[in-house]
């Protein structure tokens, strides 16, 4: 199997994970700038690792609804979709950044010297969470 890429977008920054061949366990990547190309920089990264397709974190609001944020994103999966030739999955990321942020805390992570890391790990969680949702529901396929 091919690996699966993660994203966490943010107006500054993108966070990219990967998964392993297996698609059981993600693992941080890169961090892409926002205000370079990005777009270009994920395509050439489907492209040289061979992924099978990407999930795109789409920040809901708390109560579900698709707020600015969101459609931001919504609308950067649309041009990523005009490029890419695998196919792209949205995912519920709600409060992934904050995850990621007590995670590396937890892990004695000084904040102002994780502010790159931050985006990967956030993005490691997302797909972790749609991997193992993906899991779940080959295990009990009556749910």
């Amino acid at each position: 199997m091919n690996p699966i890429l993660g994203l966490d977008f943010g107006r500054a920054r993108i966070g990219v994970a990967i998964s392993d061949e297996l698609q059981l366990l993600a693992h941080p990547l890169e961090t892409i700038q926002a205000n370079q190309q990005p777009a270009a920089r994920i395509a050439e990264i489907v492209r040289e690792r061979k992924i099978d397709h990407v999930v795109a974190g789409i920040p809901k609001r708390m109560n579900g609804q698709i707020g600015p944020a969101a459609t931001e994103v919504l609308e950067f999966v649309e041009r990523l979709r005009a490029i890419l030739l695998c196919r792209i999955v949205t995912w519920d990321e709600r409060l992934t950044t904050v995850a990621a942020h007590r995670a590396l805390r937890d892990a004695g992570k000084k904040t102002r010297h994780t502010r790159g890391y931050v985006d990967q790990v956030a993005a490691q969680m997302i797909l972790q969470s749609y991997l193992d949702s993906r899991a779940l529901r080959s295990a009990t396929p009556d749910l």
